[in-house]
């Protein structure tokens, strides 16, 4: 992994005031001080252009080095570490020190989801100058993120939600709004399309399911086929089902809701204080949100929460 690295501007350009010369200048005839004249003020507009492109780039490196736009969080099992999918690449985030993107690859992270030790899947669009199709269907990683393969549906399928448990891959196609899983990450079954936001699958059962729609939460018993309304649960943005069976959403405006009974009741916890953009929960007590220009860390079950990364 690259060492944590932050991008400044670097101080204005400035001239230097060195000493003149007390000698009288030699007269230019009418001629020669037109035409220094007209080469002065070419370099002069010349190192205007120059001092302003050089900030440009200074300015586009510093914001392709934040973390804007978070797709998806995941914790990697093989060290721990919080890792952002996010619209300018995959950050690692330590709960010390400073983020960093990984490999230095900027590229727009859709989906992303850990899948297992140092292994990833994602889906998302390709940064400048990379080749592909607008659309990057699922690609992995199995070296932490370093790099990746295009596994399926490059050019049909942008996932802005993925899953991987049961041996199952599971993603919402928001380019068709299906709902889609695989069992190779190669062909894929379309198993509904009904509008939802976001999605999460039981560790207990790989025919279990929740997923946010404008309505309200809605349930699958068959694999995501069929969903049944959830009455009297709080209408969530982004929910997530913990390793430990406990079920994290969270509404539009930030107010955090738990559930330890698959479901049945709820509890509200906390908030977040504004919408948020992505979630993980990793057990009942540590849950991890992404909110505009920050990313969270709950170490209470989400009653309350600290500041992992500010931009």
């Amino acid at each position: 992994m690259p060492k944590p690295s932050t991008a400044r501007s670097g101080p204005p350009l400035s001239r230097g005031s060195g000493s003149g010369s007390s000698a009288s200048p030699p007269r230019l005839g009418p001629v020669l001080l037109g035409a220094a004249i007209v080469v002065v003020l070419v370099l002069v507009v010349g190192i205007v252009l120059l001092v302003g492109r050089g900030d440009d780039a200074e300015i586009s490196r510093s914001a392709d080095a934040r973390i804007e736009h978070v797709h998806g969080l995941g914790v990697d099992t093989a060290d721990g570490i919080l890792y952002a999918g996010t619209h300018y690449g995959l950050f690692q985030l330590p709960e010390q020190g400073e983020a960093t993107r990984v490999a230095d690859r900027v590229q727009d992270f859709m989906g992303f989801t850990v899948a297992g030790p140092n292994q990833y899947l994602a889906s998302g669009h390709p940064g400048e100058g990379q080749d592909g199709p607008s659309s990057l269907g699922l690609i992995e990683s199995t070296d932490g993120g370093l790099t990746w393969q295009s596994r399926s549906l490059a050019g049909e399928a942008d996932f802005h939600a993925l899953e991987a448990r049961h041996g199952l891959v599971y993603g919402l196609n928001s380019l068709t709004g299906e709902f889609m899983v695989s069992a190779d990450k190669e062909s894929w079954e379309t198993r509904t399309q009904i509008p939802m936001a976001d999605f999460a699958v039981s560790p207990d059962d790989p025919d279990a399911l929740l997923a946010t729609t404008q309505q309200g939460l809605v349930r699958s018993d068959d694999g995501g086929r069929t969903f049944q309304s959830m009455p009297g649960v709080p209408l969530l943005q982004v929910v997530s089902w913990a390793m430990d069976g406990t079920i994290v959403g969270i509404e539009p405006d930030g107010t955090v809701h738990a559930s330890t009974d698959d479901g049945q009741t709820w509890e509200q916890r906390g908030s977040l204080d504004e919408a948020p953009h992505a979630l993980t929960a990793q057990s009942d007590s540590d849950i991890f949100a992404a909110v505009e220009g920050a990313i969270l860390a709950s170490s209470d079950g989400g009653r309350s929460f600290t500041v992992r990364y500010s931009g």
